[in-house]
């Protein structure tokens, strides 16, 4: 059995046909999807797939990084997330995590001080509520990973997401505390620099992830992405350790179900 850890399915993408995915996803053996929230905007249609599909979906929540440029609501926003984590709306029982949170200055770094105060406040979110934190990280590895480090030895735990940085990162990442790093469709892809990386990351420390609907693996890249693909994801890892799909698919799963105390 498989778990996706990241993957938006409730995105407007899927909306002609997401019952069809999910039936793709749970015919593939994929047996829970981590739906990461984004933002006030998109928080309603996350709802709405945990009343439909129960605990099939694991919820999270949290204020993306790009959702806090130019955004003169963004605390409003926070304050909301703080919110729901104490009290879930109706019809979701709970959510298992802060995220997706981070640091994402591939755009511009003209809103890296409003990230930065959106990220550790989410920090200390998930540190409260005993979760993990989903995080986001694009172009700004060693400012993210400088954040985490001041958090050694206060049991934050979670998934780094889409991770795409080099060994000496993940050792780093690694001594951080009980984290466990997201590989996507990205390894897949021809001359990919993260495959060489996968080689000497140990199976403990990987979760398996579509971020659908984007990230698309080969032999679909170019297509919208889906739940059911995290088996490509799985089969190249399997490939680049050594190892049996089998093997990679039991060390993923028992990964994700520790971080996220499924």
């Amino acid at each position: 059995m498989l778990i996706d850890t990241h993957s938006h399915i409730y995105d407007e993408a899927f909306d002609d046909d997401r019952r069809e995915v999910v039936e793709r996803a749970v015919a593939e053996g994929v047996e829970r999807i981590v739906l990461p929230a984004i933002d006030g905007e998109s928080n309603e249609r996350l709802f709405a797939m945990c009343r439909e599909y129960g605990d099939y979906v694991v919820p999270l929540m949290g204020l993306h990084p790009t959702s806090i440029n130019d955004n003169p609501r963004w605390r409003e926003e926070l304050s909301e997330v703080e919110r729901l984590l104490s009290v879930p709306p109706q019809g979701v029982e709970r959510f298992y995590g802060v995220g997706e949170i981070g640091l994402d200055l591939y755009w511009s770094r003209e809103w890296q001080a409003e990230q930065t105060e959106g990220f550790r406040a989410q920090v200390e979110l998930a540190l409260r509520y005993d979760l993990p934190i989903v995080v986001h990280t694009r172009d700004a590895w060693e400012e993210m990973a400088a954040i985490v480090e001041e958090y050694c030895g206060r049991g934050l735990r979670g998934v780094f997401h889409a991770f795409s940085s080099d060994v000496a990162m993940y050792e780093r990442l690694r001594r951080c505390g009980e984290f466990v790093f997201g590989i996507g469709g990205v390894v897949t892809f021809k001359k990919s620099a993260l495959a060489e990386v996968v080689k000497s990351m140990r199976l403990e420390d990987l979760v398996i992830e579509t971020d659908s609907p984007y990230l698309t693996p080969v032999p679909h890249r170019g297509t919208r992405n889906e739940s059911s693909y995290v088996r490509f994801v799985a089969a190249k890892i399997a490939e680049l350790k050594g190892v049996t799909y089998e093997e990679v698919a039991e060390h993923t799963t028992r990964n994700a179900q520790r971080i996220f105390r499924l």
